[in-house]
């Protein structure tokens, strides 16, 4: 369904052009197939500012009266440093490899930590719970579109080809924190020494060099491509786009979980992904603008 009026995003144009994607570094994870690094191109685009937000995702829904992946299926996975007591004691089976990880009933988009919990103190936070159905569901709407990895990466590197963060080599440059993510001891205890121990609004640190906010931590974004760890052998080298090769789709960015014991995957060329009916207290996305000529088929 076409949106009544156009969305609102703060748009950043991006001439597009060459660049080198993907890393032969160490601390990448070979199974995530972060390299062999290479030279890719890619067309000019628009990127979101911002990744979408719980206000945005709120219009998308009273409007059309959507239900997300998470509603339907009656539960979502909430991290349980989030969750209050109360949901940490009725929930009694938890996956055995992440016991941090908590499948509340009835946690979605709107009730991020499960029932009693609210996004009204929070409409600026990127928007979460959402699957990358729930994401297509909301581009359709808007008329806009999921980022491929290439535009992703391309956009996230904010013209500093090579480096490891949006932002240069240094995690924290001169002790500053440029994003969100873990501080302390994984998954025991976070200090939230950068302010945020959840989400965080999705303007709350600076942008890198192309205009674009939190492309590192905060929440995973969702890709248009299909995930594939051969994604750097497979995939053209102009505009690339993975169709085929499994059942999950790309994320890209890491998010306020991550650490460099467990999940370093806050660098630019990192990758992870999940199936497309996925959601968790750690998932969003943010949406790009394409010539319709320049659209993926």
């Amino acid at each position: 369904m076409p949106a009544r009026a156009p969305v609102h995003f703060r748009w950043r144009a991006l001439d597009g052009g060459a660049f080198t994607m993907g890393t032969n570094a160490g601390g990448a994870y070979p199974l995530d197939g972060e390299g062999p690094a290479r030279q890719v191109r890619v067309d000019g685009f628009a990127m979101s500012a911002y990744a979408v937000t719980n206000a945005q995702f709120g219009d998308f829904v009273r409007e059309t009266g959507y239900t997300t992946d998470a509603e339907r299926l009656n539960w979502s996975f909430v991290f349980a440093g989030l969750a209050d007591e109360e949901t940490r004691r009725q929930v009694t089976r938890v996956p055995a490899d992440t016991p941090w990880w908590l499948p509340v009933p009835r946690a979605y988009w709107a009730q991020p930590e499960g029932p009693g919990s609210t996004v009204l103190d929070r409409l600026d936070h990127p928007v979460v719970h959402v699957s990358w159905h729930d994401a297509k569901a909301y581009c359709v709407w808007a008329g806009v579109d999921l980022p491929s990895e290439a535009e992703w990466e391309y956009a996230a590197r904010g013209g500093l080809d090579g480096s490891l963060y949006p932002w240069g080599d240094e995690l924290q440059p001169g002790g500053e924190h440029r994003c969100n993510i873990w501080q302390g001891d994984f998954p025991r205890h976070n200090t939230a020494d950068d302010g945020y121990p959840g989400t965080a609004p999705v303007n709350a640190f600076p942008a890198n060099g192309h205009g674009l906010h939190n492309m590192s931590g905060n929440v995973w974004e969702w890709c248009e491509d299909v995930f594939s760890p051969d994604y750097h052998r497979n995939t053209p080298v102009d505009n690339p786009l993975c169709r085929d090769g499994s059942d999950a789709r790309s994320l890209r960015g890491g998010s306020f979980l991550c650490h460099e014991s467990y999940c370093n995957r806050y660098r630019v060329a990192a990758r992870s992904s999940n199936t497309p009916d996925s959601t968790a207290s750690n998932i969003g996305f943010r949406v790009v603008r394409r010539e319709p000529a320049m659209r993926f088929r």
